[in-house]
Order: structure tokens, then C-alpha cells, then sequence
């Protein structure tokens, strides 16, 4: 036929009361077959009899030629799209879109689900547990972070919320470029800003540089949720796409276990790193972040070898390249089940009809930046619009209430999995607390301390003629004390402070006790020489296993929930898996008041963690399934970035009242989980219905 242009292509088939209507445009139809294709067409239908040849277009909801000439003779020729209203456009066009949801199923179907599925599931695997990594990299690397750019509590909080602002940005941004550039593209987009960055932040030493690192770092991960399912969904079937959809989420729970187990495995090593000079100091705990970036990349390299998805090409009208790309899928599938001889029957899929126009800019039109602006504000506008569609009558009500379930969702899971580290770290600080030694009006004299004081108080006592040398003090406190004659070298400290104390004729040097730590002191013929700059890193006392090991244990504990969730997920519904899940993990909620201990925290958050995931398996697939092709990564974008909006006030809300009740964090979790899980029983089930 040659090359024809997409609104052409588009027009071949048009469907109106009930049966097609070609348009007359002066462009070949099928027909009239010319005789040199006879052999082409004996290839498709090779062994059959001719009594049961059946014409292969009735397959695919196709008319036969013939009857496209009767009916052409009784109408008059087709109104050009340009003197039609757009209207009337649309309508011809979501009634194109029907046609193609229901064939595209059926070639699907005839494609099969094999190894093309399974490559392209580890695929965009490795991309998902990417997304999982991200979530935990700052969590594990605050403690050290915080000593090696001497962070205040402000900067630590500021550095814990940057990663969900990122991704909240990047869901709605990258999410909505997917439905215009396509999947593919957008994603590599997206794994290779996350990869630059996330590399780039493990060697920047400043925290302003650092911080904005892991912001645009985060920007590019928040795009992958959106994307992947978009992606994965349009190469499954009906009866496949729940439960493999399902499967998928395992990566983000892999990616969970894989940043506990080298967090706990890389950072307590203080020797993995290396030093430039005195300024530059590249720790362990930056190490961590570099291996944290290899499921991105690994994704990145493998996502050059994978196809685009056909349904989009569809779309946007490129009928031939989505045609190849089935056909290889299927091609793929049946040298795998060891049918190589299957041949792929589809010969024409239905294209919607082309509304939005696309007029490429000249060369000689303005400057090169002028061009490339029209271009980035045309697409942004787009995405606007498909922002816009998601609210419109016909979408308004599912995306209203899937905002409430995502968002109440995100707020009591996000919250929670912050809350439970805190409240674990609150219950060792208090045990900590417990066991302080308490030293009265002790007088030492021409003594040289080389040994680590630890959690101690010393009131009232008198040091004179004593060395503090080659030391470390940890959560020590003198008070009312007197030093006189004294020498301190090489000291290191950790909330370690002088209250009330006199200080005669003593000398400081290469020490990090600074000014701010001497409180309401007297300090009498007192010389600072030398101090220690930056903040020093003890791996030995500021990390704490345990915490690595909640995470690993909170990322472990979602296992039987996702295969519970993939076996039942096309059996019971989206909607009841929602709101059951949800239901039950408001009910686990209450079991945390009986958490008083590390090992009860521990098992409730194991045991909530394992329920819930049922639901974001289910959400997950739900959106995918609500909203059409062009706005399937845009709603799901929305949605994500609400859900990432919603980490953000669950972490500062829940973190803010650690050691003060836990009666507000349990009664606000349970109750947003309560009224989401009901909510959620009133969206539309989406088992039964085929990919729009």
C-alpha cells in the first residue's frame, strides 16, 4: 500500500450503525486484491481446507472486502476531518477505541504468555525494586550522614522528606510524559536521571549539594511506579493481568531486603572508604549508596533490548512498528513452547482515529532553543489536558475516590513504617537511660584517663593536674565541676557537655569540645588550640543493628501477603482485596497499644506490614485498569504523587509524637485505614473487563 499518513490509516474502517464505511479518499482498498499477494495470503492460511477457510479479517472484528464495496456503493463519499466538528471526532474516536480494546485483547490471547512476559517481567522488576530501594537509602544512611556533614535536626528531617517530595514530582511529571513519548522512552528517562544522581550524591561532600542530589534522584524514581505497570499491563491478557501484576510487586519488597541486607552488611565498616587530605572523606556509608544504585542500572542497560508497548503505538497511530512488535511477541512465545511453525494470523489492527494535530517546526523557524521551547510547552500542555481528563464527568467520581484510598493508604503505611523505627529507637534510649552511672564530689588527681567514659554524670568534682588523652566521651556530663591544670588531646565526643563548671589553666588541643558545649562555664586562663573540624564518625556506637534489622524483617514479613494477594487477586476482586486488606490492617493497629517492648514493636509492624500489602497490590492494579491507554500513566502519575504527598505528612505527623502518646498515631492510622477500606468497596470491580 506504501506509506500512508495515520489519519488515513485510521479512516479505513469506520464504524457507524452498526457496520463499517470506508472513506472515499481516493486510497486502495483491500478489496481488490492484486494478484501478485495471492501467495502471501496462501503462507496465512496454509492447511486449511478451503470448505473451512474462514476470511481472517472476521478474527479481528474486521469486514470482508466485499461487503465494504456494497456498502461503499450505497453512501456518498466520506466529509474530510476538517470541516467535522471535534465532536464528533472524539466520538468516532472512543468508538474506535472500543474496537481496538476488544481485538487487542484476542491478539493477546493469540500471542500467548510466555517467555517474552517473563523477560520483560524481570525487566521492569529490577526497575520496580529500584523505586523499593530509594524508599529506604536516607533512612539508612541518616546516622552516619547526620556526623559526616554535622547535621542539625532540622537538616535530618529536611533530608528525610527531600526523597518524597522527589518522587511526588516525578510520579505526576514523568507519569504524564508516558501517555505522549511513550513507555519505554520515558522510562530509560527516568532509571537514567535516578542512576546519574543517586551516583553523583554519593561522592558530593556539602549537604546543600547532597540534598539536592537525592531530590532530583528521587524525581527520577518517582516516575517508575506510574510507568512500569502502564508498561507491563499492555503486553498481558484479562485472565493474566491481575495476578501477574501482582507478581511484579514483589520487586519493591525485594528491593526493601536488598537495601536492609547491604546497609547491615556495608556501612558498620569503617575502613570501606578513603581520604583525600582533610576535606574530602568518602565513608562507608557512601559506598552503601553507590550499590544502591545497581538495580537502576541493571534496568536500564536490559530496558535497551525490550520493545515499546504496542497498545501505545496503537494510540498514537503507528500501526506497522505495534504490528512487529506483537508479532515478535508471539514469535517469541511459540519457539519457546517449541511451536516455531505457529504462524501470527493478525494482519490489520484497528487504529483510533488521530484528533490532536502535530506540526513539526521547520528548521528555518526561529533559533534552536526558540524550537525545542514550542516543543517542551506543547508537550507539558498536553499532559495538562490529560491532568484535566482524569477529572472530567465520565472519570471524575473512580479518581475522587481512588485519590481517598491512595492518600489514607499512604498515610498510615508511610507513617507507621517511620513511627515503628522511632518508637523502637525511643524504647532503647529510655533502657539506655536507665542504666546511667551517677559520680558525686569525686576528687582524681595526676591521673591520665586514655579509656572511654560512657554514659555518665560527674557533679560536684574536682580534676586537677589530670590528662584526657587519645579518648572518646559518650553521653557524658560534668556539673558544678572543677578542672584545674589539666590537658586534653585528641579527645572525641558525642553529646557530651560541661554544666556549670570552672576550668583554670587548662589546655584543649585537637579536640571537637566546642564552645557550644560548655555551658554557663567559668573558663580561666583556658587556651583551644588546634580543634578537630567536621563531625567524626563512630560506627561502633551511632549505628545500631537493630534498626537494620527491623526493616529487613518489616520488608521479609510482606512475602506471604503478595502471594496470597497474586493467587487471589483475579478470584475475589480488586475491590474486596482492597478493603479487606485495609480493614484488617486497621484492626492490627490496635494491637499496638500492647506494644511496650522492641520485640513487640517488632512482630506488630511485621504483622501490619503483611497485611497491608494486599491492598497496594490491588490499588496498583485497579488504577491500571480504570483509565484508558493515553491516560493510563497520567492517572496513575496523580494518584502515586498523592500517595508520595501523603508519606510526607504521615512521617512529619507520626515521627512528631515518638515518646509523647502513641494513642494519636494508632487512632489516626487505623481510622484513615477504616475509611478508605470503605470507601474503596464502592469503586468499579475490573476483573472481567478487557485493556481500554
Amino acid at each position: 500500500d506504501g506509506y500512508r499518513n495515520t489519519n488515513q490509516v485510521s479512516d479505513d474502517y469506520r464504524y457507524q450503525d452498526g457496520s463499517y464505511d470506508p472513506p472515499n479518499d481516493g486510497y486502495y482498498r483491500g478489496g481488490d486484491e492484486p494478484a501478485q499477494e495471492e501467495d502471501a495470503q496462501s503462507d496465512v492460511t496454509e492447511g486449511h481446507d478451503e470448505d473451512d477457510e474462514v476470511y481472517e479479517g472476521e478474527y479481528q472484528g474486521i469486514p470482508h472486502p466485499d461487503d465494504i464495496k456494497e456498502k461503499q456503493k450505497k453512501r456518498g463519499p466520506a466529509v474530510d476531518d476538517e470541516y467535522r466538528d471535534r465532536a464528533d471526532l472524539m466520538a468516532e474516536r472512543m468508538e474506535d477505541e472500543e474496537q481496538l480494546a476488544h481485538q487487542y485483547e484476542n491478539i493477546i490471547e493469540e500471542c500467548g504468555h510466555g517467555r517474552f512476559q517473563w523477560t520483560l517481567f524481570f525487566v521492569l522488576g529490577l526497575a520496580l525494586m529500584a523505586d523499593g530501594v530509594e524508599v529506604f537509602v536516607v533512612g539508612f544512611v541518616l546516622p552516619s550522614a547526620e556526623k559526616d556533614m554535622c547535621l542539625s535536626s532540622s537538616n535530618k528531617g529536611m533530608l528525610g522528606l527531600i526523597v518524597y517530595l522527589g518522587m511526588m514530582v516525578g510520579a505526576v511529571l514523568l507519569g504524564g510524559l508516558a501517555d505522549k513519548l511513550g513507555r519505554k522512552q520515558c522510562l530509560i528517562i527516568s532509571l537514567a536521571i535516578n542512576a546519574a544522581f543517586a551516583f553523583l550524591s554519593s561522592f558530593v561532600q556539602g549537604y546543600g549539594f547532597f540534598l539536592f542530589c537525592r531530590l532530583i534522584s528521587g524525581l527520577g524514581i518517582g516516575g517508575t511506579l506510574p510507568i512500569v505497570f502502564a508498561y507491563f499491563s499492555e503486553f498481558l491478557s484479562r485472565e493474566k493481568r491481575g495476578e501477574h501484576l501482582s507478581w511484579l510487586c514483589m520487586f519493591w519488597m525485594i528491593g526493601g531486603i536488598y537495601a536492609s541486607a547491604m546497609a547491615w552488611s556495608i556501612i558498620p565498616h569503617y575502613g570501606w572508604g578513603f581520604s583525600m587530605g582533610t576535606k574530602y572523606h568518602f565513608h562507608s556509608w557512601r559506598v552503601f549508596v553507590l550499590v544502591c544504585a545497581l538495580p537502576c542500572i541493571a534496568s536500564l542497560v536490559a530496558l535497551k533490548f525490550m520493545p515499546e508497548s504496542p497498545r501505545f503505538l496503537l494510540e498514537i497511530g503507528k500501526h506497522d512498528e505495534a504490528w512487529m512488535i506483537l508479532k515478535q511477541v508471539h514469535d517469541t512465545n511459540m519457539r519457546a513452547k517449541g511451536e516455531p511453525e505457529r504462524v501470527f494470523t493478525v494482519s490489520y489492527i484497528k487504529t483510533p482515529k488521530q484528533v490532536d494535530e502535530f506540526i513539526e517546526i521547520q528548521s528555518s523557524t526561529g533559533t534552536w532553543y526558540q524550537r525545542w521551547l514550542v516543543r517542551i510547552t506543547t508537550t507539558l500542555k498536553q499532559v495538562w489536558d490529560n491532568v484535566l481528563y482524569c477529572l472530567t464527568a465520565q472519570y471524575r467520581m473512580n479518581t475522587l475516590m481512588l485519590a481517598v484510598v491512595w492518600f489514607t493508604m499512604a498515610l498510615s503505611y508511610y507513617g507507621l513504617i517511620v513511627w515503628f523505627p522511632d518508637m523502637i529507637r525511643y524504647f532503647q534510649d529510655e533502657a539506655y537511660e536507665s542504666r546511667v552511672k551517677i559520680f558525686d564530689e569525686e576528687e582524681v588527681s595526676h591521673f591520665t584517663f586514655n579509656f572511654t567514659l560512657e554514659n555518665q554524670i560527674h557533679r560536684n568534682g574536682e580534676y586537677r593536674n589530670d590528662k584526657f588523652i587519645g579518648m572518646k566521651f559518650k553521653e557524658v556530663r560534668f556539673e558544678d565541676s572543677l578542672f584545674e591544670d589539666c590537658y586534653f588531646e585528641d579527645v572525641r565526643s558525642s553529646e557530651t557537655f560541661f554544666e556549670n563548671c570552672t576550668i583554670i589553666s587548662t589546655v584543649f588541643y585537637n579536640t571537637d569540645l566546642y564552645e557550644h558545649k560548655f555551658i554557663n562555664c567559668r573558663l580561666i586562663n583556658t587556651t583551644f588550640m588546634s580543634e578537630k573540624e567536621g563531625c567524626h564518625i563512630d560506627f561502633e556506637e551511632d549505628n545500631d543493628f537493630l534498626i537494620y534489622l527491623v526493616s529487613f524483617l518489616g520488608s521479609l514479613s510482606v512475602l506471604p501477603g503478595n502471594i496470597i494477594s497474586a493467587l487471589l487477586m483475579d478470584k475475589i476482586g480488586r475491590i474486596k482485596m482492597i478493603g479487606g486488606s485495609m480493614l484488617i490492617s486497621a484492626v492490627c493497629c490496635f494491637f499496638l497499644f500492647f506494644g511496650n517492648s522492641e520485640s513487640a514493636m517488632i512482630g506488630w509492624q511485621c504483622l501490619f506490614c503483611g497485611a497491608s500489602i494486599a491492598a497496594w497490590n490491588a490499588l496498583d492494579v485497579i488504577t491500571v485498569e480504570l483509565y484508558p491507554t493515553d491516560k493510563r500513566a497520567t492517572a496513575f502519575g496523580i494518584l502515586n504523587g498523592l500517595c508520595k504527598f501523603g508519606a510526607i505528612l504521615g512521617n512529619s505527623i507520626f515521627s512528631s509524637f515518638v515518646g509523647i502518646t502513641k494513642v494519636v498515631p494508632i487512632l489516626l492510622a487505623s481510622s484513615a485505614l477504616v475509611g478508605g477500606g470503605l470507601l474503596a468497596l464502592r469503586l468499579p470491580e475490573t476483573r472481567e473487563q478487557v485493556l481500554m
